[in-house]
C-alpha cells in the first residue's frame, strides 16, 4: 500500500511527457502563425471572402479525428453568426448529399488530402461548381488539386511518440477553424447580443442577459425622497430587504443611495434626528437596462457592494441585486 509519503512525490514520467506534448503543440501553432503571416494568409483571405459571398451554409466534412475538429468547427460557426453544419462523407455518399445545396460553400478537411471518403463530396461539389475549400497539408493531394481554394497547413511533427496519432495536426486544424469562425464574426460585426440569440442558455447565456430582463421594478424598488427623516428611511431598508434604498430629487432624479453598510457605520451616532440627506452616499454606481448581466456582477464585485440602481438617464427605473444576478447563473 502506498504511504501519503509516496503520493507527494512528483510524477517526473507522465509530467515530463505532458510537457513535450504541449511543446510540440507550440510549436505547431508557432508554425501556422508564420504561415498565416506569409503565403496561407491570401488564400485565408480568399476563404474569408467566398464564405462572405454566399447566400446560403457553410457545409463542413471530415473523416476521423478531422472528421471530429470539424464537427467542433461547423458548431462554432454557427454560433457566431455564419449558418453551417457538419456533414459527415460516407452518410453523403448515402443520400446525404441531398444536404448540400448551389448557393453553400464547403470545407473540406483531411490531414493528407488524400482521404478516400471525401470522392463523393468533392465530385458533387465540382458538378454542382459549389465552392470548395481545403484544409490540408498535402500542397498537392487530390483534395489541393480539387478545391477552389486551399488553406496549406505547415508541416509539424505530432505529439505521439510514434508520429501517427494525430495530437499537433489536430490543434492545428482547430486553430485555422477558430481563425475563420472569428474572422468572420469580427467582418460581420456580430455582438455580445447577437451571441446571446444562439447561446441562451447556460453560464454564458446568463452572463449576457440585459439587467432590464431581470431587474426588480415598482413597488420593488426602494427609493425614498430628499428630506426623509433617518428612521422612514432605515423602516424602508429593512421593508425591502434588499441591503439600500434610493434617494430622489423633486425631479424624480437619483441622487444618492443609503445603505446597510452606511447603517453599520453610523451605529455610534444617534441618526433620529437626521435626514437622509445627511447620511447617504451621492454619485452611487448605477446601471442602465441595457446593461450585461456579467458587466453588472462585475461592479458588484469591484465596489463590494450587493445592489444597483438602473436608471433612464437619472431617473431610477429598477433594482438588480446580486440573487437576481445568481438566479439566472451568473457568478
Amino acid at each position: 500500500m502506498s504511504s501519503k509519503a509516496d503520493l507527494k512525490e512528483p510524477l517526473g514520467g507522465p509530467i515530463l511527457s505532458a510537457m513535450k506534448t504541449l511543446s510540440f503543440q507550440q510549436k505547431g501553432l508557432a508554425a501556422l502563425y508564420e504561415a498565416i503571416g506569409n503565403g496561407l494568409g491570401s488564400s485565408f483571405q480568399s476563404a474569408i471572402e467566398a464564405i462572405g459571398a454566399i447566400s446560403g451554409r457553410v457545409i463542413v466534412t471530415g473523416v476521423g479525428k478531422s472528421g471530429h475538429i470539424g464537427s467542433k468547427i461547423a458548431a462554432t460557426l454557427a454560433s457566431t453568426g455564419t449558418p453551417a453544419f457538419f456533414v459527415h462523407p460516407a452518410e453523403a455518399n448515402h443520400g446525404d448529399l441531398g444536404m448540400i445545396a448551389r448557393d453553400d460553400a464547403i470545407i473540406a478537411m483531411s490531414w493528407s488530402g488524400e482521404t478516400q471518403e471525401l470522392s463523393g463530396i468533392l465530385r458533387y461539389s465540382r458538378r454542382f461548381e459549389i465552392p470548395l475549400i481545403a484544409i490540408t497539408a498535402g500542397a498537392e493531394s487530390t483534395l489541393a488539386r480539387e478545391a477552389d481554394i486551399v488553406l496549406v497547413m505547415p508541416k509539424a511533427d505530432e505529439a505521439c511518440p510514434h508520429g501517427l496519432a494525430p495530437t499537433t495536426s489536430t490543434l492545428m486544424q482547430l486553430a485555422i477553424g477558430d481563425a475563420l469562425a472569428v474572422a468572420l464574426l469580427e467582418g460581420r460585426g456580430f455582438s455580445a447580443s447577437d451571441f446571446r440569440t444562439f447561446h441562451p442558455g447556460g453560464k454564458l447565456g446568463a452572463s449576457l442577459t440585459h439587467v432590464g430582463e431581470i431587474m426588480r421594478i415598482g413597488k420593488d424598488v426602494p427609493l425614498v425622497p430628499l428630506g426623509t427623516s433617518m428612521p422612514r428611511t432605515v423602516q424602508v431598508l429593512a421593508e425591502k430587504r434588499v441591503g439600500c434604498v434610493g434617494v430622489t430629487d423633486n425631479d424624480g432624479h437619483l441622487v444618492g443611495i443609503f445603505t446597510d453598510g452606511d447603517l453599520a457605520r453610523s451605529l455610534d451616532r444617534d441618526l433620529s434626528g437626521h435626514l437622509v440627506d445627511d447620511v447617504m452616499t451621492r454619485s452611487p454606481k448605477t446601471v442602465t437596462e441595457q446593461t450585461l448581466a456579467a458587466t453588472a456582477m462585475d461592479i458588484l464585485n469591484r465596489h463590494n457592494i450587493s445592489a444597483l440602481i438602473v436608471v433612464d438617464g437619472a431617473k431610477p427605473v429598477g433594482l438588480v441585486h446580486f440573487h437576481d444576478l445568481l438566479k439566472i447563473g451568473v457568478a
